[in-house]
């Protein structure tokens, strides 16, 4: 049976947590390590430690999923060198290259880095992952299985692309809260109460997303469908997608995104 361990458990960490053991994972099998948490067995039956050094005697994972915040991973990631070439590491610390890892652990560790969004906690989540080539065949499917417990997962063979992954789905979620916030306020200005608007927007967005997951025709098309010519979806389509309106605008925002996930991968 696989063993793991989940160095850093906060709101991603315990999502794929969670996802794992609703799947039929045995807690047995999991080992988690997080200073923040209580030493000893969780609600759900898995170990938790609090660093390295409270490893059980002869406990080797097959994946070691690298869960704690960037700008941790310095001071706790070197502690689980002894696992390289035992073990995959499996990153999900956004801006922490597979290079990054290789100078930590050895230029032949088995390294998979992945790009996964905060729906994963709704099981609703999009991850992207890239596997080093130290990285077997049957590793990159336990990577792929473990990611797919909180939702979809693709798979690129570019590092350079998780740039832009991360600025498309891993930033995402905040574009489209963004969306739904902006869109209560404007029916505020437009005469509605607030908590009205607030509603009429966070149903409207959730629902639309619902329907986009369900339908098989592309997002350009469910516009067209629910646009009526010269009517008032038209006419506030003139304004979002005109000039300097909402298409080129995101455009630009997902530049700045990518551009920022690359000086942070610097």
């Amino acid at each position: 049976m696989t063993k793991l361990l989940l160095v850093g458990c906060g709101k991603m960490g315990g999502a794929l947590l969670a996802g794992w053991l609703d799947n039929g994972m045995p807690a047995g099998n999991i080992v988690v390590a997080d200073p923040a948490g209580a030493p000893g067995r969780m609600e759900n039956g898995v170990l938790c430690i609090a660093d390295a050094g409270g490893l059980p005697g002869g406990f080797v994972p097959d994946v070691v999923v690298l869960a704690v915040k960037p700008q941790m991973m310095d001071k706790a990631a070197p502690a689980y060198a002894g696992f390289a070439g035992q073990a995959v590491f499996l990153s999900i610390a956004a801006g922490k290259t597979i290079g990054y890892y290789q100078k930590m652990f050895g230029p032949k560790v088995a390294v998979v880095r992945a790009m996964p969004n905060t729906p994963a906690a709704a099981r609703r989540g999009m991850t992207v992952m890239v596997a080093n080539s130290a990285v077997t065949s049957e590793q990159r499917r336990l990577c792929c299985s473990l990611l797919s417990a909180v939702g979809e997962v693709a798979q690129v063979e570019d590092e350079a692309l998780i740039d832009a992954v991360t600025a498309v789905s891993g930033s995402g979620p905040a574009y489209v809260f963004l969306l739904a916030e902006t869109l209560a306020q404007a029916g505020v200005e437009a005469g509605l109460p607030a908590d009205l608007a607030q509603r009429l927007a966070r149903v409207t967005v959730a629902g639309s997303g619902a329907l986009l997951a369900r339908e098989d025709a592309d997002a350009a098309q469910l516009r067209r469908d629910v646009t009526s010519p010269q009517g008032t979806t038209a006419a506030a389509l003139d304004v979002l997608m005109g000039e300097g309106g909402f298409t080129p605008l995101l455009s630009r925002a997902v530049a700045a995104a990518a551009k920022r996930s690359r000086e942070l991968a610097g």
